[in-house]
């Protein structure tokens, strides 16, 4: 009996010594090999600015400001990085109120449609007022004919007022920190 056992043991003993320990070395080699190659990874990215718990990371920056150059010459990378900023602080807005859309630049776009073009009214006044400072501008167009045009730059030029107010709002609630050197 005992050797039976005896025999057991032994069976159990080499299966775990030529078994499990040289898997259990490997395993631990190439963990150790995997940490010694992060240890000794480069850093590519860095974060260039937070919004509150957000962070904005220099390879963002610079594929939007490529991005952004093609379109727009001259802009500088801190008003890119602004930009960005505000997009994020509109975007956290948006979410809240739940809104589906198919892509983050619609949703924005709703957003502030509900928000703060909702609330805009131009009246009759004012579109009278702003054709008659400008007559000449409508090369012989009367005013019904132009009114359409009037109503739309008007309102576009408040609501622009009025986003600049709301992303100064928000941004005074918010934590920033840009680190852009």
């Amino acid at each position: 009996m005992k050797s039976e056992k005896f025999k057991k043991q032994r069976i159990l003993l080499r299966f775990f010594l030529f078994t499990i320990t040289p898997c259990s070395l490997l395993i631990a080699f190439l963990m150790l090999f995997s940490l010694r190659l992060l240890l000794h990874a480069e850093i590519n990215d860095r974060v260039v600015a937070f919004v509150d718990n957000i962070a904005i990371t220099l390879s963002e920056l610079e594929e939007t400001y490529t991005k952004t150059q093609e379109a727009t010459r001259g802009a500088t990378k801190d008003e890119v990085l602004n930009t960005m900023i505000n997009r994020v602080l509109l975007l956290r807005e948006a979410k809240k109120l739940k809104l589906e859309t198919h892509s983050e630049d619609e949703m924005i776009r709703d957003y502030l449609n509900l928000k703060i073009k909702t609330f805009i009214i131009i009246k009759e006044e004012e579109l009278i007022d702003f054709y008659q400072k400008h007559i000449r501008d409508f090369h012989g167009q009367d005013f019904e004919n132009a009114r359409e045009k009037i109503e739309t730059y008007l309102i576009e030029k408040e609501m622009n007022e009025r986003v600049k107010m709301h992303i100064n709002e928000l941004r005074g609630k918010t934590y920033i920190k840009i680190q852009l050197q």
